[in-house]
Order: C-alpha cells, then structure tokens, then sequence
C-alpha cells in the first residue's frame, strides 16, 4: 500500500446523499492524512443504531452528502506528519471518541472523555484543517463522528485508532469499536458486579446484551433482563440471561417486581434504552447500602431525570458512563485480546453478513429490527 502515500486515492464509498434515502455507491477521491492524521483501508465495518439514527436525521442537525459508519476495522494505508505510533500495515480499530494524551481527561485514570477528540455528531471535516478528505468531482463530501467507514478508505485522526493484534480477524473484531465495548464496560468498568452478585439489564438490544456478557465475565449469579419485546428473551439466554421481565405484564412499576423478587432490589443495574422512565427504574431497583446503577442509554437532550432524595440518601449509588469508561488507544487492544483469549464471545453478536455493494440491506434488517450486528464486507 506505500505506493499509494501521498496521493488522492479513488475509491468506492456509500454516500447518503438525502435523510431516510438509500445509500448511493460512489467513486470518491480520498485525499492524502495530514498532520496527527491516518489513512486507512477499511476492511469490515457493521451498522450501529447511531449511524441509522443520524441517517433518518429526526431531531438532530441534517449534514448530507455524508458517509456514515463508525464500527470497522482496518489497516493503516498511510500516515501524516507526527504520527508516530501508528506506520503502514497496522491493524486498527477506529473509534467515534478519541485519546489525545495530553489533556486532563486522557491524564486522568478515572475518565475517557478526551477534551480534544470527545465525540461531536455536528462536525462533518478534519480537526486539523476544517476540510473534508472526501470528495467527489471537487465536491466536498461530510465525514461521520471522525470515521467515515462506509469507503474503502478513509482518513481518521491518530487519536481515534486502536492498533489491535494482528491475528485478531477483523470480521469480527471490528464490532468492538461501540456498542459491544460500550455494554461491556459499563458492567466490568462502572457497575463492577461481584461474583455472585444480582444484575438487572434495561433494554436487550446489542448494548444491553453487552452489558449482559460482561455481567457474565464477572460471574454474576442472576442476570435479569428488562425489556418491553418477548421474543428477544431466548435469545439473550446466550448471553448470561437467568430471567426477564416485559413491564407491560404488571400493573405496577417494574422496580417493585424486581425489588420483590431479589428481596429488596438487584446488586447492580445498567440501563441501555435512553428511556427516561427505564432509567427510573434502573436506580429504584437497585438494592439500598450497596445497589449501583448505571446508565448507557442516551435520552433525548431536554429529558429530565426525576426520583425522590431519599433514594440516594439510602446509599444507592448512581452513575453515568461513555463508551463503557474505556480509553479507545489504551484499553480496546485488551479487549481484543480477552477475545482471542476466549474470555469474551462476540460471534453470538454476529446475525448477519452482506457484500459492501448490499450496504443498503443491513439498514432494511435494522429497521426491522431483525438480528444484532451485520458485518459489511467492504472488499466484496
């Protein structure tokens, strides 16, 4: 891939040109990194609940023409001035928040929100120069949350990339780059179940079943999971699972029935629907001296979160996460390794595969509603 340094790259992209229309397969030219930046090729990526949200465009910012994707995993075509961690034929995992190393955050053990690259769903060019590296007959196409993976090539900061093993198969690791990541920590990093402790889940979607493995890993002795949809019970039995509960089968607040089943409330929670009333519910079920309860889920910017003071005074502890408390350049290469060391199981997450010129099926299973992660092959 060297000969390919420095020069505009033509390639194949997946443009959304219009909010809800089917993605378009492109020739765009994608331009050489600049300073702290990498090219890389883009080798799988998957469909993640935000790239659909953004795509409808209901209720945020509309940037189109865009090129969506934040979940993949590739290999390193070439780097800009600075770059000094990273060389030509790496294997990386992009990711949608960054690692700067510099500022307070990334200094801090106890925070991964780096001020520098912290995710910004409004920004649509590079950092450096405020300009796209897409474009199509001059045209500047928007970049996607920093990684734009929907092209077979594409251009992210330094601080966005991962270099993972490089036995690790990218078909499957490159789902660790959000959601499951996301679910995982927020149970291993933040709630920190013990072994044989109680663990209530909100919401069994791909998040939420991460939550579930990582509860798993820990040893929890009861998983419940909490979700309005029946069906999606056996299926998370693969994933820890002991019980479930679907609130619309009570006539009262779900946090009584799980109060009243674990005698008094669940060791832990973590909450993964952004449902405000689910959230509610996450930190009134959780047991008071010990109970911790964590939300994952992103509600919309106007909600607000209401319980009564006392809930809190009776030492029930609750807490927010961001992409599970990891450290995406420090932390995500271990997680690809507690895969390869059989600790994690992420082939269950795998539903679905489709070729790259198909991209536009893995938006139709999603909004089915069908399956959990499709892997998109971008080389077929």
């Amino acid at each position: 891939m060297a000969s390919t340094s420095g020069l505009t790259i033509p390639c194949k992209a997946a443009v959304a040109w219009e909010a809800g229309k089917p993605l378009v397969m492109e020739r765009v030219e994608v331009a050489p990194p600049q300073a702290m930046e990498v090219r890389m090729k883009v080798k799988y990526t998957s469909l993640c609940h935000t790239d659909l949200y953004f795509w409808e465009a209901k209720g945020q910012n509309p940037l189109f023409p865009r090129i969506f994707g934040h979940e993949a995993a590739g290999i390193v075509e070439s780097v800009g001035e600075g770059v000094t961690d990273l060389e030509a034929g790496d294997h990386v995992l992009p990711v949608f928040t960054g690692e700067c190393g510099e500022c307070a955050h990334c200094k801090s053990e106890e925070s991964n929100m780096c001020d520098l690259l912290r995710i910004d769903t409004n920004r649509g060019v590079m950092l450096s120069d405020k300009k796209s590296r897409f474009s199509i007959n001059g045209n500047p196409i928007n970049h996607f949350l920093g990684t734009s993976t929907f092209s077979e090539y594409t251009v992210v900061h330094a601080g966005c990339l991962a270099k993972i093993n490089p036995l690790a198969p990218l078909d499957k690791v490159c789902v660790l780059s959000c959601g499951i990541s996301t679910g995982l920590g927020a149970t291993l990093n933040v709630a920190k179940p013990k072994k044989g402790s109680s663990v209530a889940v909100f919401g069994l979607g791909t998040v939420g079943l991460a939550a579930a493995e990582g509860a798993r890993i820990a040893g929890a002795s009861r998983i419940i999971g909490i979700d309005l949809n029946s069906s999606r019970f056996e299926a998370a039995k693969k994933f820890g699972v002991t019980e479930f509960i679907n609130p619309k089968d009570y006539d009262k607040p779900v946090q009584e029935v799980i109060a009243e089943m674990t005698n008094g409330g669940v060791d832990r929670s973590v909450e993964c629907t952004g449902n405000i009333n689910a959230m509610i519910s996450a930190f009134e079920c959780v047991h008071d001296g010990w109970g911790v309860a964590v939300l994952v889920g992103v509600p919309t910017k106007d909600a607000v979160f209401m319980t009564k003071p006392i809930n809190v005074l009776n030492e029930r502890t609750l807490k927010g996460t961001f992409f599970g408390n990891y450290k995406p350049r420090t932390d995500l290469p271990s997680i690809v390794d507690m895969y390869m060391n059989k600790k994690l199981e992420l082939e269950k997450f795998l539903t679905h595969r489709v070729p790259f010129s198909e991209i536009n099926k893995a938006f139709e299973l999603m909004l089915r509603g069908e399956g959990l992660r499709c892997i998109i092959d971008i080389d077929e």
